[in-house]
């Protein structure tokens, strides 16, 4: 199990940091969103402001395991924002490429919220957790990946056969809480979960369509992260993953996070390329 804000901390100054990439995120090596919260991190130490907007990311290789080094620029600052750019590398070759855009906390604007979490879903302790539905069965069984030790999970639909699943809708619901609890009084790591939930919630909202992958796997080449929100004191979160359309190799998918008193967090798109699986 890892720690949210031990694993995604960065040290430097001047635009020049450095991290250390945790096993304990890995899917595929280490998890996208994971590295994204990461580069993050380091705009939160660069920037003046201290609330994040937005995220828009390129993937550009998987890292190993390790140190990597993050480059921060500024674009553009302005009184009430400013824009960053920063660049995640290891030895020379990048990693991850972004653009951040940081506010001034608590600005006077326009203010409205439409988006509704889905209909069928209660509170987190309306739903069993993943480690209580295979005990209730017998079955004791590790998450597929290191990465899902990192949260107590609480799935809106659950499929006790897995492997025999019929095709169902590209869609994927459920309550996660980070384990443990990351201090989410620094406002940057509070916005770093949000951004590893709306990273997670395209593969698997994609197999629940794809009963056969035919061998593929399709990692984010992309992911854009729009922050509506913070809700520090909301444990867990409700993410919903949906994919839209699949075509030529690339899969679209869309992610929605809210917090438990129902509260529109953030939103955010991604594009996965497919690849045979290793």
């Amino acid at each position: 199990m890892g720690d949210l804000g031990a694993d995604t901390a960065v040290k430097g100054r001047n635009g020049a940091y450095r991290a250390s990439l945790s096993a304990e995120w890995e899917i595929w090596g280490p998890m996208g969103g994971y590295v994204a919260a990461t580069a993050l991190r380091a705009v939160g130490a660069h920037t003046s402001f201290p609330r994040p907007a937005s995220m828009v990311g390129h993937y550009l290789s998987v890292a190993a395991f390790g140190q990597v080094d993050l480059t921060t620029t500024t674009l553009r600052q302005t009184k009430t924002a400013d824009s960053t750019k920063v660049s995640v590398t290891q030895d020379g070759r990048p990693v991850f490429e972004a653009l951040v855009w940081a506010v001034a906390g608590e600005l006077a604007g326009l203010s409205h919220e439409v988006m509704t979490r889905p209909r069928a879903s209660g509170g987190p302790s309306d739903y069993p957790t993943v480690a209580d539905r295979l005990a209730a069965v017998g079955r004791d069984e590790k998450p597929p990946y290191p990465f899902w030790n990192n949260f107590e999970a609480r799935p809106i639909t659950w499929i006790d056969d897995w492997d025999e699943r019929a095709p169902a809708a590209p869609e994927w619901t459920e309550w996660l809480r980070f384990m443990p609890d990351p201090d989410t009084k620094d406002p940057w790591i509070d916005a770093a979960r949000l951004l590893i939930l709306v990273d997670v919630g395209s593969w698997p909202a994609v197999v629940r369509h794809h009963v056969d992958t035919g061998g593929l796997y399709a990692p984010s080449i992309d992911i854009a992260c729009h922050f509506h929100r913070l809700r520090p004191e909301s444990s867990y979160l409700l993410v919903e993953g949906t994919s839209p359309s699949g075509a030529h190799g690339l899969i679209t998918s869309h992610q929605r996070v809210w917090a438990e008193d129902g509260t529109f967090l953030a939103s955010g798109v991604s594009q996965l390329l497919c690849k045979p699986m290793r």
